[in-house]
């Protein structure tokens, strides 16, 4: 059933459960901001791509306004909720600044494929060791759901939209094995030309071929 959800686009894409700081500035969004605060609204963060609004978006709660400025801007906390799809995109809402939309929310099936999760899991090891990410492995719980790791897996904004497309864990699963399974050898080649570019200039113990 669509109801009406405040939209505040953005060059980026959200996801569930994702928590986003914004720097808010713009008299429209602070009004969207004091709007959260009075009335207990939330607000939809569709993402701007190739110079339009897309379909899909997150809907976000206020977490908390962690600073107020003297000139009015806020520095805010808010946490991903679920995914909508936008019927109608209005420009500006009813008696407000921020623009809105008629809404509906998308259903999700949240299981995935444990093996799938496995494979993945050893990739996303082997990506974050290559690229020096090795902290982030330490926050990694072990029943994160794609979601959790999608902005850290090199993806571009086009593919992250991909994700958020997506209805069911599965789908995302083989979204980005397929991903991984393009890139980590393109890093590791990469790995390899910078480990021999080093040795370039240095004294090499070779051992000539018998002929």
């Amino acid at each position: 059933m669509a109801r009406l959800l405040a939209l505040f686009p953005l060059n980026l894409v959200v996801f569930p459960g994702e928590k986003l700081n914004l720097h808010i500035f713009e008299p429209r969004y602070r009004q969207l901001v004091r709007d959260c605060i009075q009335e207990g609204i939330t607000f939809g963060i569709p993402p701007y791509l190739n110079n339009s609004v897309g379909q899909l978006g997150t809907e976000v709660k206020l977490l908390e306004v962690e600073k107020v400025y003297p000139s009015g801007e806020m520095d805010i906390r808010t946490q991903g909720v679920g995914v909508f799809r936008i019927r109608e995109f209005y420009r500006q809402a009813p008696d407000k600044l921020y623009a809105a939309g008629k809404v509906e929310d998308i259903q999700d099936d949240a299981v995935g494929d444990p093996t799938l999760q496995a494979r993945i899991t050893e990739q996303v090891r082997r990506l974050y060791d290559i690229l020096g990410l090795r902290k982030l492995l330490l926050d990694l719980p072990t029943d994160y759901r794609i979601f959790d790791v999608a902005h850290h897996l090199g993806m571009s904004q086009t593919q992250e939209y991909q994700l958020l497309a997506a209805t069911s864990e599965l789908e995302r699963q083989e979204l980005v094995r397929e991903h991984l399974d393009q890139t980590l050898p393109v890093l590791m080649e990469t790995e390899r030309l910078k480990d021999r570019a080093r040795l370039n200039g240095h004294f090499k113990n070779l051992t000539p071929p018998n002929f």
